[in-house]
């Protein structure tokens, strides 16, 4: 099946899928739907990816740059510690916790793939961490764990970039390392979502300049998807376009001895079966 994503060509912010033959424009074709937001609310993300075979392509691979796919998601909320080794990291002597621990992050915080991640000037402490993303296409409210996947739309990954001496400026968040400009990525694109097969054991990886750093299995987490959506979906409405990131496996650059932060030049790529390759390089701030 086609991959959708949000892109920019000649100037202009379009939706469309990515094929081997090039990208087709949906948004051109499609005018009811002004963003794949809307497309999803809609419910007819398969059906656009799937009528993009009769289309011919629009733009060459080398010509659109990468946006994030979902623009101006109501939400995007963030799971933390969710693979086993990822909470042994931790070395408090405690099992995995009953209820997965949450963060909120911000749309502007994340770049689309291809573009350079963008390291501040307040500390040089950026780290990577891989991670499948889960985007809710039918809405709903305390969510049934029988029902949660029949609430996800589509698959897509995430570069979800920290930095980590600010998730210790206060005493118990994180907020603020989660949420400076431009440090993560989400992306390249959408997998539309099939069934629970298509989501069961994904394989998932993170490398810096081509060498492993991450490595673990959806099948390995502590908190499912189905009990993510249904814990989430508890305390808040989930919304078509709502973004939830899953968690990271263990071996972020925090965890090294000494720590290895990114740096400019750096390539990262999060890979995942069936997804693709999210790649983002690295860069200071441009000074004001």
């Amino acid at each position: 099946m086609n991959r959708l994503a949000t892109f920019t060509a000649g100037g202009k912010t379009r939706y469309g899928a990515i094929t081997d033959k090039g990208v087709i424009d949906l948004s051109a074709r499609y005018s009811q739907w002004p963003t794949l937001r809307e497309v999803i609310e809609a419910g007819a993300l398969r059906r656009l990816a799937e009528e993009a075979e009769a289309f011919a392509a629009d733009f060459p691979l080398d010509a659109i740059a990468y946006d994030i796919p979902i623009p101006s998601p109501e939400k995007i909320i963030c799971v933390g510690v969710n693979y086993p080794d990822r909470n042994e990291e931790y070395k408090d002597g405690q099992a995995a916790p009953a209820n997965p621990s949450l963060f909120i992050r911000f749309p502007r915080s994340f770049v689309g793939h291809g573009a350079p991640l963008v390291r501040p000037p307040e500390s040089p402490q950026l780290d990577y961490e891989g991670e499948i993303v889960i985007v809710i296409g039918k809405g709903g409210r305390r969510i049934a764990e029988t029902e949660a996947l029949g609430h996800i739309a589509a698959l897509s990954l995430c570069n979800e970039g920290t930095i980590r001496d600010w998730v210790r400026h206060a005493k118990f968040n994180v907020t603020q390392g989660k949420n400076f400009d431009c440090t993560g990525s989400i992306g390249p694109w959408l997998v539309p979502f099939t069934d629970e097969a298509q989501i069961a054991d994904i394989a998932l990886s993170t490398r810096v300049n081509g060498e492993l750093r991450q490595q673990d299995r959806t099948s390995r987490m502590i908190f499912p998807f189905r009990k993510i959506i249904t814990y989430i979906s508890t305390f808040t409405t989930l919304v078509p376009g709502d973004i939830i990131v899953t968690g990271t496996p263990t071996g972020a650059g925090a965890r090294f001895d000494p720590p290895v932060w990114l740096k400019p030049g750096d390539v990262i790529e999060v890979e995942a079966d069936g997804i693709g390759v999210l790649r983002n390089s690295v860069v200071d701030e441009a000074a004001p």
